[in-house]
């Protein structure tokens, strides 16, 4: 049988499912809106129906493929295939056992990993980072998650490593949905700025954002929304975007002056949609909390953008014998 891997990237905003060959060129993809109701059942089912039609659009049936990879967000168990915990996906917040229950839904193997964590693999392995020895990814999205690559090696730590969303950069300062104050994702998290905006459209600010989201037919402010509403000039855009830039080269540059890593790679939904331009914004940003500015990183954009996260979620599944 022809070797098919699929790989699914769950976000808090859509759910990528991707179909791979041994070259791990993509032959079939779909991508469902990720349900905000319902609780995991329908998070599930959507999961399901993106592996369905990837498979389909590869023309394979699900029980066909070699296994699913899935990068979830949140704190997983690799090993029994649990997600922990998701705070950015509404019901996820007690242990579940996607692998399994995804596994006997399709009819194949089924392994889990951090979102981020698979993206950033897939860099290391295919994308950006393929000729770098020391990098850190930063995936901006509906949360802002990391990965550290040392020595061409994901690392770990005691399981935990490289949660720079959630490193402090304000003291007191603005509060993410886990409770935590002033860290990077609170500024810089899709789901925290779109709170945010509707914060300063309720205290009088005027902004095109929301209107956008319907035009398009959103349910929230998606990467796409954002783009258009800095395009189109709305201040409140361009504000809460230029707050989020400022905290991510914050915690980039703190990172830097510990590792003295070779490169910062941005992807993720946002960073993916805004590209090297806001890549670069990041870069001089982040000058004024370097230790040695002179040696700045460069900051690159994922090379495998918006299907990163699922393609890496696909080397979860190894090849055949």
């Amino acid at each position: 049988m022809t070797h098919r891997i699929c790989g699914v990237d769950l976000g808090g905003t859509k759910i990528e499912a991707v179909v791979v060959d041994a070259e791990h060129k993509v032959r079939g993809k779909a991508r469902i809106q990720t349900p905000t109701a319902d609780g995991p059942g329908s998070v599930v089912e959507a999961i399901i129906e993106a592996i369905t039609q990837a498979a389909a659009d590869a023309r394979v049936k699900p029980s066909e493929l070699s296994g699913v990879g899935i990068g979830a967000p949140g704190a997983v168990d690799s090993e029994t295939g649990v997600l922990t915990r998701a705070p950015n996906i509404p019901g996820f917040e007690q242990p579940y056992p996607l692998a399994e229950t995804i596994s006997k839904a399709v009819g194949c193997p089924v392994k889990l990993g951090n979102d981020v964590g698979v993206a950033v693999r897939g860099e290391l392995e295919l994308g950006a980072g393929r000729e770098l020895q020391h990098f850190v990814g930063i995936w901006w999205g509906t949360g802002v998650g990391s990965g550290v690559v040392l020595n061409r090696k994901m690392w770990h730590g005691r399981g935990a490593a490289g949660e720079l969303g959630h490193t402090v950069i304000q003291r007191g300062g603005l509060a993410e949905p886990s409770g935590m104050l002033g860290t990077m994702e609170a500024y810089a998290g899709r789901r925290n700025m779109e709170t945010r905006a509707h914060a300063a459209v309720e205290a009088g600010r005027e902004t095109n954002l929301f209107a956008l989201m319907e035009q398009i037919g959103k349910k929230r402010l998606s990467s796409r929304v954002w783009q258009e509403s800095l395009e189109s000039g709305d201040e409140l855009a361009a504000e809460l975007v230029g707050e989020a830039i400022d905290a991510i080269a914050a915690a980039a540059a703190n990172v830097v002056n510990i590792l003295d890593v070779e490169a910062i790679i941005l992807g993720g939904g946002l960073g993916s949609r805004f590209g090297q331009p806001v890549a670069d914004r990041v870069a001089v940003a982040m000058q004024p909390y370097l230790f040695l500015p002179e040696s700045s990183p460069p900051v690159m954009v994922a090379e495998l953008g918006d299907l990163g996260g699922a393609i890496g979620a696909s080397l979860l599944i190894g090849k055949q014998s």
